[in-house]
This record gives C-alpha cells, sequence and structure tokens, in this order.
C-alpha cells in the first residue's frame, strides 16, 4: 500500500541513499536532513520502504517552491512523482506553488503537465545551453 507523509528524521539515511543513487554522492545531506527537522520535506513509501521524496521552501517570492523530487530509479514511472505532488498540491502552506526543471528533461516536464502544472517562464545560465523552465499551479481547493 502506498503511503504518503512528512519525512521523519529516522527516515534520513533511506532518502539520502535514494538521492545519492540519483546523483552520485550525498552533498546534499545537510539540506535534506534540515528539510525534515522543519517538516517541509514528503516521502512516498510503497510497503513500508521509501521510494522517493520532495523538498521544498516558501522563499520563493512568498510562495511554495518545490526544489526536488527524486524517486529511486527502480521505482520510476510508477506514479510515485505524482504521489509526491499531489499529497502537496493538498497540503501546500501556500496558494501558489512553483518548481522547475532543465528544458531536456522531458520525463519531468510531462509529469508536471500531467499534475496541473503550467509553464511560468525560464531561467538562463544556470545549466549551460539548457535553460531552466519554471512551472506554477495553484493549491487544490484555491
Amino acid at each position: 500500500m502506498r503511503d504518503v507523509s512528512i519525512a521523519l528524521l529516522n527516515d534520513l539515511e533511506k532518502v539520502v541513499e535514494i538521492d545519492k543513487e540519483v546523483i552520485g554522492n550525498d552533498s546534499r545531506k545537510g539540506y535534506i536532513k534540515k528539510a525534515m527537522e522543519e517538516k517541509r520535506c514528503i516521502v512516498v513509501k510503497e510497503r513500508n520502504s521509501i521510494t522517493g521524496f520532495l523538498t521544498y521552501n516558501t522563499h520563493f517570492f512568498e510562495s511554495s517552491f518545490i526544489s526536488l523530487i527524486i524517486v529511486n530509479p527502480l521505482e520510476r514511472r510508477k506514479g510515485y512523482a505524482t504521489s509526491l505532488l499531489t499529497y502537496f498540491i493538498e497540503n501546500a502552506p501556500t496558494f501558489k506553488i512553483f518548481s522547475s526543471t532543465n528544458q531536456s528533461n522531458q520525463t519531468m516536464k510531462e509529469v508536471f503537465k500531467q499534475n496541473g502544472f503550467v509553464q511560468s517562464g525560464y531561467v538562463d545560465n544556470l545549466d549551460e545551453g539548457d535553460p531552466e523552465i519554471i512551472y506554477f499551479r495553484r493549491r487544490i481547493g484555491d
């Protein structure tokens, strides 16, 4: 059974393990730990095993900004990113929700589209030759 909830500190090692598998190192461990301590990290579990996580903040023009959506590579294309987004969209601390992905990331662009996000702009010069596309949607019920 799939369960989505606020991450607990005892989830840290498993979440960092998934992140490390995706990016190749544990350089975001401190960031993830802080997000967990501040209750800004959400995990999705299948049969009590963490399969993915989402982190966010509210520093983007006083709106929610989803900074990471990471799913275990072996568990992708099974709806875990959508489960995380649905939970967040229903429980976001602000009315406006933003996120972003590289223009080249077709998979994530499709996930955003399928979850009601629309393109809201872009930022050049973060990754050379691969603009960061900004996405937007409103919290459910607003």
